[in-house]
């Protein structure tokens, strides 16, 4: 499935291409660090394929997840309001169990015992959602893509195999800026 934005999001998605083209951009420019990511979480949509069953209406939502602790306090929905991608709108959910979870396109697991993010990412196995988390030590459970801080810049660590076995497929735009894991280049 092919996705594409419909409209630009005022100044937040410069922050995306900022944080890629200069380490730092962020914090000099005054973004936030949540800021930046939330940035990020959004424009993953525009980077990652899902197969085409992944929705179950051709304008039903395209699900952000929050699980655990929530860095992002109201940026995330305001970075997300208003866009629409291949006409599905854009929706951020405070997710609160596993069930909720598997409704969601891209899964942001904020900071969480290592027993219960097994547990979680048990549970996705074949639901093709893109998790997403900054937590140290998260690449060993099979988080998908990692944001990594570091010196002020947010770099992405992402393991192409736990996408691959969830039927996603990342764009090499993205993978070009990242560090790879889990196996060979899978993006087109």
């Amino acid at each position: 499935m092919k996705l594409m934005g419909n409209r630009a999001s005022g100044w937040l998605p410069c922050v995306l291409l900022l944080s890629c083209l200069c380490p730092g951009a962020g914090a000099a420019s005054g973004v936030s660090e949540s800021q930046v990511k939330a940035v990020f979480l959004f424009n993953f949509a525009h980077f990652v394929a899902w197969p085409p069953d992944s929705f179950h209406r051709p304008d039903a939502p395209f699900v952000i997840g929050v699980l655990g602790s929530d860095p992002f306090g109201s940026t995330l929905d305001d970075v997300v309001r208003g866009e629409v991608i291949d006409q599905h709108p854009f929706v951020v959910r405070r997710v609160r169990d596993l069930g909720e979870a598997e409704d969601c396109n891209i899964l942001y697991i904020g900071q969480t015992d290592p027993a219960q993010l097994d547990a979680v990412l048990q549970a996705l196995k074949g639901h093709s959602v893109l998790t997403v988390s900054d937590s140290d030590g998260d690449q060993r459970h099979g988080v998908i893509i990692r944001m990594l801080t570091e010196n002020n810049h947010v770099r992405l660590r992402i393991d192409v195999g736990a996408a691959r076995a969830d039927k996603l497929t990342i764009s090499s735009n993205l993978l070009r800026s990242a560090d790879i894991v889990g196996g060979a280049d899978s993006g087109g």
